[in-house]
């Protein structure tokens, strides 16, 4: 068998709004948006400068259906660089750009093949003796274990599966197409292609499972380096190298606050907490989710001040490096004499506001009361995070907090 490589890459989700972004900055919220765009674009700049035999995507090339036909212009324009540099593409229709999904189109180049979604089919590169075994999502919901279903392996030749799939569970994914590796190894193939899971796995590697996890990041869910994985093929023998395509990352950072500190001195332990992060930047704007912590008697004028602590929290980033943009200030921090009095404490607001935990009933008309907006919102926002960005007890615990602001002002 000959050497040969290949990109295996998932969830481009092109089109992608950027989930809890509320930059005040148009440029820099632009920056933000494109970055999934960028991240693609370098993902074929690699493989072109590789000179990789094809490349495979496992699902979820878009976010959902189209508003116009500009994302599909865009991925025509990538793909069709690498038809010119004679590089095969390979795509499977994952959740999100699922048969029933996508209901405009955009002629692709003669290099794209996309796997059938009505049962699985099989494409040969017969130069390389590869064979690629997938079956695409027909509508957006798929419970069956489409795995059981794939054709057996070509014998003599390398045999790869393509499959958008949680396994048994990757939280906070959706359980779709669910299987076990044991189902997969019993196709007998040498290499497992998944998509659907965003983090980066080598769930196995007998044979190789691999997740390769999403091109880019896209919220305070998805933080750290994001990218694709090269697979090189020896003699049967298969090496994996993860390449980062990123642009822009999410981040947080726990701030614990004292009981005698001001706002000027949590200013400073953010600047102190922010010391090492251009590391983990690596060269790319940063958005960043800061979590308050701990205890402080100055917990209400914290509050009652939010937006302007926001704004000096920024500037305090901006001290660090100039591409750390706030994505969300968390306030976790109790009141030093709501602490100290404990349960014998009056409850009046403040202490009915305090509750660590919110009661079962009004957990439940929260979630009904957030369905009900999301259904109203413009699409796409909703598709794969909450459409409110947080779940209902994070947006209860917020309300609190601005009504304890209000209510009770500096101490």
């Amino acid at each position: 068998m000959s050497s040969f490589s290949f990109v295996h890459a998932a969830d481009l989700h092109l089109g992608s709004p950027f989930h809890g972004l509320a930059m005040k900055d148009a440029g820099v919220a632009e920056l933000f948006m494109e970055a999934s765009r960028k991240a693609f674009t370098a993902l074929v700049d690699q493989a072109i400068e590789r000179q990789v035999d094809f490349l495979l995507v496992a699902g979820d090339v878009y976010d959902g259906d189209w508003k116009d036909n500009k994302i599909g212009l865009f991925f025509n324009r990538e793909v069709a660089r690498l038809e010119r540099a004679e590089i095969p593409v390979f795509l499977l229709k994952g959740n999100h750009d699922a048969e029933s999904v996508i209901t405009k189109t955009i002629t692709l180049p003669k290099n794209v093949r996309e796997f059938p979604v009505n049962k699985a089919g099989t494409f040969t590169l017969d130069h390389l003796k590869v064979a690629l075994h997938g079956q695409g999502f027909a509508e957006r919901s798929a419970t069956d274990n489409l795995a059981l279903a794939y054709p057996p392996a070509k014998p003599g030749w390398f045999n790869i599966g393509v499959l958008h799939t949680s396994l048994t569970g990757r939280e906070p994914h959706a359980p779709y197409a669910p299987c076990s590796v044991d189902d997969l190894r019993s196709r007998g193939y040498d290499y497992w292609a998944l998509g659907h899971v965003h983090d980066h796995e080598v769930v196995a590697e007998d044979p190789y499972v691999v997740f390769p996890g999403n091109l880019q990041g896209r919220s305070i869910r998805e933080q750290g380096a994001k990218g694709a994985v090269v697979v090189t093929v020896e003699d049967r023998r298969i090496s994996l190298e993860r390449i980062i395509t990123d642009s822009a990352r999410f981040a947080e950072k726990t701030v614990m606050v004292e009981p005698e500190d001001d706002l000027p001195a949590i200013l400073r332990r953010i600047e102190a907490a922010l010391e090492n992060i251009a590391e983990a930047m690596e060269g790319r704007p940063l958005a960043l989710r800061i979590r308050l912590a701990g205890t402080s008697r100055h917990r209400r004028e914290l509050l009652a001040r939010a937006q302007d602590f926001r704004d000096e929290a920024q500037a305090a980033c901006h001290r660090c490096h100039e591409d750390i943009w706030l994505e969300k200030v968390e306030v976790r921090v109790e009141d030093v004499r709501t602490v100290a009095a404990g349960a014998s404490a009056p409850l009046g607001l403040d202490g009915l506001l305090s509750l660590d935990t919110f009661p079962p009933e009004l957990l439940a008309e929260a979630e009904a009361k957030v369905a009900e907006i999301a259904v109203r919102l413009p699409g796409g926002l909703g598709a794969q995070d909450r459409a409110l960005g947080e779940d209902a007890e994070t947006l209860l615990a917020e309300a609190r907090e601005l009504l304890l602001g209000r209510a009770g002002g500096a101490p």
